[in-house]
């Protein structure tokens, strides 16, 4: 393998580590997200039921918006993680051949 692999291996799974990261704080926020809307809800009728803060909290255009991120968060994540297994293969094919060779090499 070429110094050019390693340095695109690094830069994908430096990509993938961010991916996690946004898609992990996107998770946690969305928690935070409902609870500021429900606390919202519960400002404009004092005598709100939990479930109906709840509801308010899930349809709500933000929080909406926020389940958007978190999507394209997670197919980011994936798709970083299978380059990152599929470069680990071409790595580990590319190894054995190597290794075939030495021994084929051995044998004559």
């Amino acid at each position: 393998m070429n110094e050019e692999f390693f340095n695109k291996l690094a830069k994908v799974s430096k990509a993938h580590a961010a991916a996690e990261a946004d898609k992990c704080h996107l998770m946690e926020y969305r928690k935070t997200l409902k609870s500021l809307l429900m606390i919202e809800a519960e400002t404009s009728d004092a005598k709100m039921p939990v479930a109906k803060q709840e509801r308010y909290a899930y349809a709500h255009p933000k929080y909406v918006e926020l389940l958007e991120g978190l999507k394209v968060a997670i197919e980011r994540a994936v798709r970083f993680r299978h380059q990152f297994t599929v470069m680990n293969m071409e790595f580990e094919a590319e190894r054995s051949k190597n290794a075939r060779a030495r021994a084929e090499a051995g044998l004559r």
